[in-house]
């Protein structure tokens, strides 16, 4: 029987990781260091040889200078191969001591896609799903813009269908067992992307500039035409058949042909600037992924949307990552068009136009590709995230997804943001559709975090995600909470409108047919007392008139009464506040039928915010 990985295993994996590659990365920094010192000794040597060797007579002088010279260039090669080995290494290294703290909750290494933040979403803010310690910093280790935009839209649009989720668990499992992948995929991207650049610009049909220089057949003369008169005139000029002032007029004519399209040379240049290294590296994470071997339909799928790229003629089979580096190599050369040797090359060899005709060529044979070569990068980074998540946790569980709306039964849950030595684990009952557990309690005793409990988990089970459980079964309706609803000065809304506002957009959204799993937390917090009661009774009628199903926390004892009214579509659970020996205590765990204690009075009087009467 296989033994189960338990987290202290965890934390030694990234502890011995890390002093295997601290050793690697000390030795590395040592050769470096002499290969340096070597490289320093060459160059006095060679200088101190050529002078005690200065009458020996030029060739010899030529070919001691070569031998040291070359010796240099072996170690500069040596040096830039160790530096690439070292950066490696300390990409491990960071990796495996940011691991060990986001093993400890401490997960600020990570992006935490702050600008997501966004009250107006059915569940993002509610559930802190973006931002400084949210979920998504907490799982998110995307390297590549394609991969942070697919995790970002998996978090906002969850999977609804039974089998595509079956399909993520397989695709999450896999993944999560291939710690060299993984780990690989995250420092070469890490350590060469140093921001998520906008590449939309490469999608662009070329059919919006019908007037590419590619095109012409002027400049596909010239291209050539202009470097072979180069040729002549140099070699004639050498040979004394052409003089000095036929250079000097070509010189003139070839930097106006070379810069007669220098507007749509810019343009593409504009749209494709510092691109290059981008590129580069996507290329290496497709090519680390064509030599992949994979088995879950996803990651097969994805992977073959990679390699399976033929020629127009079918005849030459050519990776995406090959065509990817081919890009890179012509938009990096036009990326030194402003340096002195870019312009000395263009107008000898017209190399600003021909590596503008060598893109907008790749863009017309592979434009259309393009958004499946990045989709399947993105879904590859983005399943590295959640195959780190589900390592990291060898003790949550795979939830099991229900066939009909609605059921959501689950044993021990808690909260994964909260530390699992000291969250509080509870369960969880909504056996069908037409049915609500009211939740009562007094203030702190824990009915908040058991709604966010309830919806973190009920989304991570529908992201294909292992979840802080013992068990559970869920059916992946469309999750809607309220539990944060915020006033807006620069809107001129009250907090009781935009409440009331998010509360219609349940309504319509159950009107058009949709199946929601909803989370509410105190119904109408904007009003009194009488209308709160009135209002949010005849809400939950509805509610369950229409056929939907959630959780709904309250301290409004009163609502607890529906569960007369209907008995089999409503439950009571209750958090206690237990107050023994005038001290208040919280056990945080969920009890069957309405709160007994409420604690405001006597948490004021303990305070000393008013005497009680005698």
């Amino acid at each position: 029987m296989e033994q189960k990985t338990k987290i202290e295993d965890i934390y030694s994996f990234y502890r011995e990781k890390k002093e295997v590659h601290s050793l690697i990365l000390q030795k590395l920094k040592r050769i470096i260091h002499n290969i340096g010192t070597v490289r320093l000794i060459l160059i006095a040597g060679m200088f101190v040889t050529l002078w005690l060797c200065r009458d020996n007579g030029l060739p010899f002088l030529i070919a001691i200078a070569a031998i040291f010279l070359l010796s240099f260039f072996i170690l500069v090669v040596c040096h830039t191969k160790f530096h690439a080995k070292r950066t490696y290494e300390e990409g491990i290294v960071n990796l495996c001591e940011n691991e060990l703290k986001a093993l400890d909750y401490n997960f600020s290494a990570f992006d935490g896609g702050n600008e997501q933040v966004d009250s107006r979403h059915s569940f993002s803010l509610d559930l802190d799903l973006f931002g400084d310690n949210s979920l998504f910093q907490s799982i998110n280790r995307t390297v590549t813009q394609p991969g942070r935009d697919k995790l970002i839209s998996r978090f906002k649009k969850p999977a609804d269908n039974k089998d595509e989720i079956i399909q993520r668990q397989k695709a999450v499992q896999e993944i999560s067992n291939m710690h060299d992948f993984r780990h690989d995929f995250y420092v070469n991207g890490k350590t060469t992307i140093k921001e998520y650049k906008d590449i939309s610009s490469l999608f662009s049909d070329n059919e919006q500039n019908r007037e590419n220089l590619s095109d012409s057949i002027f400049y596909k003369v010239m291209i050539w035409l202009v470097p072979a008169i180069w040729t002549i005139l140099i070699t004639g000029c050498a040979l004394d058949f052409i003089g000095f002032g036929a250079i000097a007029i070509y010189f003139v004519v070839s930097i106006l042909i070379s810069n007669m399209p220098a507007k749509k040379i810019q343009k593409l240049y504009v749209s494709v600037n510092k691109m290059e290294n981008i590129l580069k590296t996507y290329s290496e994470l497709m090519e680390h992924i064509e030599k992949g071997c994979f088995h879950s339909e996803i990651l097969q799928v994805n992977r073959q949307k990679l390699i399976n790229e033929e020629t127009e003629f079918g005849a030459v089979k050519i990776p995406a990552s090959s065509a990817i580096k081919k890009l890179s190599r012509y938009i990096g050369a036009l990326d030194q068009r402003f340096s002195a040797m870019g312009v000395v090359v263009n107008f000898l060899y017209m190399r600003d136009t021909r590596q503008t005709m060598n893109v907008e060529q790749w863009k017309r044979r592979y434009a259309g590709k393009l958004n499946d070569w990045f989709e399947a990068l993105g879904v590859f980074d983005a399943y590295c995230s959640y195959g780190t998540y589900a390592y990291n946790n060898p003790d949550y569980t795979y939830p099991v997804i229900a066939d009909y709306y609605f059921e959501m039964k689950g044993k021990a849950l808690g909260h994964p943001l909260i530390h699992r030595d000291k969250c509080v684990c509870n369960d969880i009952c909504i056996p069908g559709s037409k049915y609500f557990t009211i939740v009562t309690g007094a203030n702190m005793a824990g009915k908040s975090t058991y709604l966010r409990t309830i919806g973190v988990n009920f989304l991570f089970s529908c992201l294909g995600l292992p979840v802080f459980a013992k068990e559970l079964t869920i059916y992946p309706a469309h999750l809607v909470t309220s539990l944060r609803t915020a006033d807006s000065l620069i809107s001129n809304e009250s907090y009781f409108f935009a409440e009331l506002k998010r509360l219609k957009m349940i309504i319509d959204r159950l009107n058009d047919g949709e199946k929601l799993f909803i989370v509410l937390d105190e119904i109408l917090k904007g009003t009194n007392s009488v209308d709160k009661q009135k209002g949010s009774i005849a809400l939950i009628k509805q509610l369950i008139n229409k056929g939907t199903c959630g959780i709904i926390a309250t301290h409004d004892l009163l609502l607890g009464t529906l569960a007369d009214v209907f008995p089999e579509n409503v439950q009571n659970k209750r958090f206690e506040a237990d107050i023994k020996d005038n001290e208040l205590s919280f056990t945080y765990q969920i009890r069957d039928g309405i709160a007994q204690n409420m604690n405001a009075t006597f948490l004021m009087k303990k305070m000393g915010i008013f005497e009680s009467e005698e």
